[in-house]
Parts: C-alpha cells; structure tokens; sequence
C-alpha cells in the first residue's frame, strides 16, 4: 500500500529539480501568476470541500430530529 503514496519519498533533491523545471518553463516573471492561480484554485477547492461537509452535517442533524420523532 506504501507504493501508492506519491508524495511519501520526495525529498529536498526532487523538490529542486522540479522548481528548476518549472523556472525553465514558466520564467521568473510567470511563476508569481502561477502561484496566485494555483493558490486561488487550492482556496476555492477547500470552500467546496467545507461547503459539502456543512451540507452533510445539516442533513445528518435533522434526520436525527425526524428520527426521534
């Protein structure tokens, strides 16, 4: 199951060579938008996320009310 985690055996070497990659593709200039988008759609998937999770707790509560009913 280990094998499936992306992310669990990056480390300081991988993480240079990817921000060079990305410095060589997008120029210095580019990467501030970049990183304003990026954080502009992590922002907005977290509302969504929040939101749904509101929405099932309304929904778990007042089936609970209809149940003691």
């Amino acid at each position: 199951m280990n094998h499936l985690l992306l992310f669990g055996t990056v480390g300081a070497t991988e993480i240079i060579i990817v921000a060079l990659i990305v410095l060589l593709l997008f120029g210095g200039k580019k990467i501030p938008e970049l990183m304003k988008g990026i954080g502009k759609g992590v922002k907005s998937f977290k509302d969504g996320v929040k939101g749904v999770e509101e929405d099932m707790k309304e929904t778990i509560n007042e089936e609970k009310k209809e149940d003691k009913q």
